[in-house]
């Protein structure tokens, strides 16, 4: 069976990561690192390719991805993989002795920083590195030329200018060539690059805020500016490095689960650099609880295997026999074994980033074609109906007690779902919380535009909500005359919990019980969890969209010291704006959670 790019393409994560292609076989063709997955992914599938390249997409039968939190985690991951597999269709070099360098020279009074390939044994400079690859080592000169303005030109070059280049009119280069900047300025920039080539690039940052605040105190605008533009740079410089910690040697279990489908993603970490990830689809036939079924698979995963064991094990859930486990691990080890779920720091990291390649490996097998094929079936044995559904629509209903009412619609076709086709609907003129009134008033609007030839009419139109709401959609239907839509009400158990869902066909006298472990169950709760999430996603965007342009001064917690450490530490509102919610947590005197709640102001 070919692969299917096309329907791969629809379930892809658009963040960084690393990808790997691999033949019918399980062997791995070729690892590649992206900073969009989605976009560098399908540049495979699509436009004009070499030779080289068709013969790769000829073979592949699979591919899987891992994300990271950053390109440059992903570089890193790529070069490790790479180096262990070695892969036929990448670039592999024959040993360490030709990793590049960067060399700073200690005779030359205005010294360039250089691409060296081999280290030379004469001590006549420094030597930075050694780099995973030469590109590496080229986007980190860039980086320091465009920051601090460091020449990139040949020593012929420099002695012989009598007038600037062209680096030096984009601000690229500071022009020692012609004494447009003193010896001991341009010595300044240059160790401040090499520190942050070195790592200590918050030192330097400190030393930038500290100049930058001295010069706008002596009335130097244009300098404080300067320095302000060099501090906002570092700042986005300085991602932390959750993939190369140089030290920790874990394995990260994360559980995602989804109505039918459950995957558990292990991250693997080995003196602080990740070597990867693996995604396990394990069988719940006995319906266990998603923390009893992790614990026994991170058991198994052990002990029966006779797998080495890491210095540290941590797991998205707390495991029921976590000290049994503790112990019996310690046990075979011969040595102190750590079981955790609860860490901080950069193992928080390691946790978020395996609980996201769960996640989006679980989507991509939710979106498997032959598996949505037999839930549709399922679902069309179970309405009774003679032709297999191919449209589902479900609305949903969200507000915070009445406030920023949203009604959501997203659609399901036998590819999954169509998320061109989803739809909100901002509800007015409404009394707060009429919950049957906002959805009269969405399947108007639908319905409407729907007999006006705007759009695709669906094979069925599930209502979450119970019997009000789709007595609700019978109302809507009666009135604008629609006939040839099977309506669904769902409604959830007693207790609310996911697998006891009672379906009422098209009226409530008529209702219908599915298993839990049924397929067309798990459809039903797939479109309705999606829609819920779109309704929620979009009730919070209108609620929000005020505080959106809020300064810090709207911001509950954050008042004039913390307002001042903010903008000394990122050089500006500007620069606050574009930090992450982590680099907000960084700020002396900023909270997780007080960060959390200024990343949520500024950006909803």
């Amino acid at each position: 069976m070919s692969f299917d790019a096309k329907h791969f393409l629809k379930t892809v994560s658009a963040s960084p990561g690393v990808y790997r292609m691999l033949d019918g076989e399980g062997n791995v063709l070729y690892v590649g690192k992206a900073k969009r997955l989605k976009a560098r992914l399908a540049s495979y599938f699509r436009g004009a390719l070499n030779a080289k390249t068709q013969a790769l997409v000829s073979r592949i039968a699979d591919v899987q991805v891992t994300i990271t939190r950053s390109e440059t985690e992903a570089l890193l991951l790529e070069q490790t993989l790479i180096k262990e597999l070695r892969p036929p269709y990448n670039i592999l070099l024959r040993d360490d002795k030709s990793y590049p360098y960067v060399f700073v020279s200690d005779r030359h009074p205005y010294p360039a920083l250089e691409f060296k390939r081999v280290r030379q044994k004469r001590n006549d400079g420094r030597y930075l590195g050694p780099y995973p690859s030469s590109s590496a080592v080229r986007e980190s000169l860039a980086l320091m030329q465009k920051i601090f303005r460091i020449r990139n030109c040949e020593d012929t070059v420099f002695a012989h200018r009598t007038r600037p280049c062209l680096q030096y009119q984009i601000n690229r280069c500071s022009a020692p060539c012609v004494d447009y900047i003193s010896r001991e300025d341009y010595r300044r920039d240059l160790e401040h690059a090499v520190m942050c080539l070195e790592g200590k690039s918050e030192q330097v940052t400190g030393q930038l805020t500290a100049a930058m605040e001295a010069a706008s105190h002596a009335l130097d605008f244009e300098e404080a500016a300067r320095l302000r533009d060099q501090v906002q740079q570092l700042r986005r410089l300085q991602e932390r490095q959750i993939v190369d910690t140089g030290s920790g040697d874990a394995d990260i279990f994360a559980l995602a689960e989804r109505p039918g489908a459950l995957c558990i993603s292990v991250l693997t970490v080995r003196q602080g650099r990740m070597l990867g990830a693996r995604h396990h689809t394990p069988d719940n036939g006995l319906d266990l609880p998603v923390d009893e079924l992790l614990g026994e698979f991170v058991s198994q995963f052990y002990l029966g295997q006779g797998r080495e064991l890491p210095q540290e094990v941590i797991t998205s859930r707390r495991l029921p026999d976590a000290e049994l486990m503790q112990s019996a691990f310690s046990e075979q080890a011969g040595r102190r074994i750590r079981l955790a779920h609860q860490v901080r720091g950069h193992r928080a990291q390691w946790l978020q980033l395996a609980s996201t390649n769960a996640e989006q490996q679980l989507a991509t097998q939710l979106a498997n074609r032959t598996q949505l094929s037999k839930r549709f079936e399922a679902l069309r044995d179970a309405l009774g109906m003679d032709t297999t559904p191919t449209r589902l629509e479900c609305f949903d209903i969200s507000h915070s007690h009445g406030e920023a009412t949203v009604a959501s619609c997203v659609v399901f076709d036998q590819d999954g779902p169509v998320k061109s086709d989803y739809r909100r609907f901002n509800i007015e003129g409404v009394a707060a919380g009429d919950d049957y009134a906002a959805m009269r008033q969405a399947l108007i609007r639908r319905f409407k535009r729907l007999q006006q030839g705007e759009g695709k009419c669906p094979d069925i139109l599930l209502v979450d909500g119970g019997k009000g709401q789709l007595n609700m959609a019978r109302e809507v239907f009666a009135e604008l005359g629609v006939s040839h839509v099977r309506l669904v009400g769902v409604a959830k158990g007693t207790t609310r919990k996911p697998g006891l869902e009672t379906l009422f066909l098209e009226t409530v006298d008529n209702s219908l019980g599915l298993e839990g472990s049924s397929p067309a169950l798990h459809l039903v709760q797939h479109i309705r969890d999606e829609a819920h999430r779109f309704a929620i996603t979009g009730h919070r965007q209108r609620r929000d969209k005020a505080r959106r342009t809020s300064t810090l001064q709207d911001i509950p917690g954050v008042g004039p010291r913390r307002r001042r450490e903010l903008l000394r530490f990122f050089g500006g509102l500007q620069g606050v704006r574009h930090a992450t919610q982590d680099e907000l947590a960084r700020v002396p005197g900023i909270s997780a959670s007080l960060a959390a709640t200024i990343h949520q102001t500024l950006h909803g």
